[in-house]
């Protein structure tokens, strides 16, 4: 059973009087209408009914207004359309409210494969908990499910060659996604960023409801502590480097071929001095195959990574990042993003 968002329009939304001045006002004014249900609508429920037009068509209030359409909304409304549509819904069916807003519309979105930027329809649902995208406006199922529990995004213009390119991260299966996507209106590209973060706002107040507001801010998105490029070898330290761009996002340091690539090579923990990690300038005497000279050593409990850097400041830079993390204790939770890493194949 499908139930529309006719929404707590039915209760307490009238119908501007400016342009149907014989319906009732209410303080609360819609801004759009149903034609085909005879019902007045929030902006944020218009957009639902946008995205099924075989089933609803709305119009703005402001538009021009045959009269035929005008003694449709006379005849039906609000309270009529309730009782009407609703009379057999399931007590327990969820009845959507103009406070379960979303965003939706059109971003160039980095094609995965080829590269290339295309149009995509996104939309952030506060009450899923999820910013989706589509692959066709049509479709009925979404490409990609972003949780906002995991969802980050940082403003990258020139990693994405556009002013108003956005990097969004999630999580999938517990390793790192990217999604780099631009819009031609840096208000519209701040809307997104902004509306990530009130989603990501609301859902924290819940998982941390003592948690005051100076203290849920600085967990609402993030910026890398560190990019770039360096050499690494493999796990035997016998292999030859090679060279790739690093992303380090908070204790998730990443590996990619290219620096616009969605899915990382591989991902590297980095715990606190406390469980035994360290960070070292140099490589061990053995090693070979290197092309730069500036190496890192990183010691886990399990391995030890071995890094290159073209130049020395670049190492320097890295191995202060490093140590920021490693002189940190480790949050609990920290603790069980360390245990899937240990049995990752």
């Amino acid at each position: 059973m499908l139930v529309l968002p006719l929404c707590p329009l039915f209760h307490s939304h009238g119908s501007p009087s400016s342009s149907f001045p014989s319906l009732s006002l209410s303080p609360a004014e819609p801004d759009w209408a149903s034609l085909t249900l005879g019902v007045f609508v929030c902006q944020a429920c218009s957009l639902l009914h946008r995205s099924i037009p075989h089933i609803t068509r709305v119009k703005s209030v402001q538009d021009t207004w045959d009269a035929s359409e005008v003694e449709l909304m006379a005849a039906m409304g609000n309270t009529a359309a309730k009782a009407k549509y609703e009379q057999k819904v399931p007590a327990f069916y969820y009845r959507p409210t103009h406070t379960d807003w979303y965003r939706e519309g059109f971003l160039w979105k980095r094609g995965r494969d080829n590269g290339q930027f295309l149009s995509r329809k996104f939309i952030l649902s506060e009450r899923e908990g999820a910013l989706k995208y589509f692959n066709k406006q049509d479709a009925r199922d979404p490409k990609a499910v972003m949780k906002v529990e995991t969802l980050n995004a940082t403003f990258q213009p020139a990693k994405i060659g556009n002013p108003c390119g956005l990097q969004i991260t999630y999580l999938k299966d517990n390793s790192t996604r990217n999604i780099f996507v631009y819009h031609s209106d840096a208000k519209e590209m701040v809307d997104w960023f902004n509306a990530i973060r009130a989603a990501r706002f609301h859902y924290l107040q819940v998982a941390f409801p003592g948690a005051s507001d100076e203290e849920l801010v600085p967990k609402l998105t993030r910026n890398f502590m560190k990019e770039g490029f360096m050499e690494k070898t493999g796990p035997k330290h016998t292999e030859g480097f090679k060279k790739r761009w690093f992303t380090m996002d908070d204790r998730r340091l990443m590996y990619f071929k290219d620096p616009l690539d969605a899915y990382a090579r591989g991902e590297v923990f980095i715990g606190s001095k406390e469980n035994s990690y360290t960070v070292l300038a140099g490589l061990p005497p053995s090693t070979q195959g290197y092309h730069w000279n500036h190496g890192i050593t990183i010691v886990t409990p399990e391995r030890k990574f071995l890094f290159a850097c073209e130049t020395e400041a670049e190492q320097r830079d890295w191995i202060a990042a490093f140590q920021r993390v490693i002189n940190r204790p480790m949050r609990p939770q920290e603790y069980a993003v360390e245990a899937h890493f240990k049995h990752k194949p």
